[in-house]
């Protein structure tokens, strides 16, 4: 989503997020009641946890619930 032309009131509302959730189609931002992700491989861990790759490795750091939020605010604050 483009957040160029988008007024803030929609910002607040739909920045930082895809267009539509793939798996279940919601519309509104899925809340992620988990503490840790699996890998495919070891490598996949390990390429994570390197920062080599970007993704999920335990919810303290980084989960997908406060990336849109951490998306959505950098979007408001130009």
């Amino acid at each position: 989503m483009s957040t160029k032309a988008l007024r803030f009131e929609t910002l607040q509302l739909h920045a930082g997020q895809e267009e539509v959730e793939a798996t279940t189609r919601s519309r509104a931002v899925p809340i992620y009641q988990t503490t840790s992700y699996t890998f495919k491989d070891s490598e996949h861990g390990a390429n994570l946890f390197a920062l080599k790759e970007f993704g999920n490795i335990y919810s303290r750091i980084m989960n997908p619930t406060n990336d849109v939020f951490e998306r959505r605010i950098a979007a408001l604050e130009g």
